[in-house]
């Protein structure tokens, strides 16, 4: 373990400008999420970041700490979306829905920021549209161009939407699904989609709801990717000092929670939907205006640490085997937080094959394939990759039906037989 030198740590809050945060929550050195290691790479030297969370008293926006480089981030990046049916078919309802409501053509161009394997544009190319995708992970993009996908390997910024706009032309919407949390400096990925949009362009965001982060327990959440941690209320003050408007909000299932956000520049011709105060208006009334609310957060997040723990700690008494389902980033933040390694979970399964053979960041518990279940018979399988629970457990019904028994660690810890 090596505390690596901090690449930036927050100086002013990147919705309001304000230097006034509080620290509400801290989960330690932690390595990075997606940093998994290969075979020859678990006894070497291993970086971990600070992982804390803080509170703009100023606009109630919640953050984390420090800032690690996007290069470092994303450089090797694993995670490839469309090794999920749930993702895949919620981007094909996304993009049907899309198409209709803003009644798209064949000249409409579509863009997706984070567009990783091109998920999200695949069924809107299917639909007629023209896409281009926007993903900094060379492997991945790589990915969505063998399927047809136009990638641009690079980060977003005002420079390349001025390259974008000489040589494709005007975006008519313009997407981040899961990447704008991501995002440090949001100030420059906006004045790009200003320049990106025509006059009634609309850029469209999904991330995690903050009100189901809260309620649900949802920490694990929380790894140096996840640099934002989104309600309607601060997203209203952010757009609102570009000359931007939400006008509408939709509430959606991916990720235990998600907002959906659409955005018109001020003179775009859209009503603003009676949605966006009431969002703001419900985000109030949860106390999310309030830092008491993130301090009670965290003794919750302490409670559920103890109550995992002194279940698992059972289960392996009676001589139980325990293997992990999914090795997404949310179960990193887990595992090493709960520190729970490979003295537990004798190994993770993942549908991923850039992932299978390596080894989880900081607790280095190996990922396998599911095959390796028609050998390896456990007694439990702890569901990191919880947002899928319901569909994992149907997937392995036999297991249940052969005595086996499922524990989903969040909000609170259960079995499930």
């Amino acid at each position: 373990m090596k505390n690596f030198p901090l690449i930036k740590k927050i100086n002013s809050c990147r919705v309001c400008k304000a230097n006034d945060f509080t620290k509400v929550l801290t989960f330690g050195p932690t390595p990075l999420a997606n940093a998994f290691l290969s075979k020859e790479k678990i006894d070497g030297e291993e970086y971990f970041y600070p992982l804390d969370i803080y509170f703009c008293n100023n606009c109630n926006f919640l953050t984390l700490g420090h800032v690690v480089s996007p290069v470092e981030l994303f450089k090797d990046y694993v995670y490839v979306s469309s090794t999920s049916k749930v993702f895949i078919n919620h981007f094909k309802t996304f993009s049907k829905q899309i198409y209709k409501r803003f009644k798209l053509t064949e000249g409409s161009l579509v863009l997706d920021i984070g567009s990783n394997d091109g998920i999200l544009l695949r069924p809107f190319k299917d639909l007629g549209t023209k896409v281009l995708g926007i993903e900094p992970a060379s492997k991945i993009a790589k990915l969505a161009r063998k399927e047809g996908v136009e990638t641009i390997s690079q980060f977003f910024s005002a420079q390349l939407a001025k390259k974008i706009v000489g040589q494709y032309g005007i975006v008519k919407i313009a997407t981040a699904t899961n990447v704008f949390a991501h995002i440090d400096d949001l100030d420059e990925v906006i004045r790009g989609l200003d320049i990106l949009l025509d006059k009634d362009g609309i850029f469209i965001m999904e991330a995690p709801h903050l009100v189901d982060f809260l309620e649900k327990r949802y920490f694990d959440l929380v790894y140096h990717e996840h640099l934002s941690y989104w309600a309607v209320s601060p997203l209203v003050k952010l757009f609102k000092r570009f000359n931007m408007t939400i006008f509408d909000v939709q509430k959606v299932d991916s990720h235990g929670g998600s907002i959906r956000v659409f955005i018109k520049k001020n003179e775009g011709n859209f009503k603003i939907e009676k949605s966006v105060s009431e969002f703001v208006e419900s985000e109030r009334k949860k106390g999310l205006n309030k830092v008491d609310t993130y301090i009670d957060f965290g003794k919750r997040v302490l409670q559920n640490k103890m109550e995992l723990v002194t279940l698992l700690t059972k289960i392996k008494l009676s001589n139980k085997k325990i293997i992990g389902y999914g090795a997404p980033a949310k179960g990193n933040t887990l595992l090493n937080y709960f520190k729970i390694g490979n003295e537990v979970l004798d190994y993770i399964i993942d549908d991923s094959p850039l992932k299978q053979g390596l080894y989880t960041p900081g607790t280095h518990i190996p990922v396998v394939s599911p095959k390796i279940l028609d050998k390896y018979k456990p007694d439990y399988i702890l569901i990191l990759a919880w947002n899928f629970a319901q569909s994992i457990m149907v997937k392995y019904q036999s297991f249940r039906e052969n005595g086996g028994k499922f524990i989903i660690p969040v909000p609170i810890p259960k079995i499930v037989s």
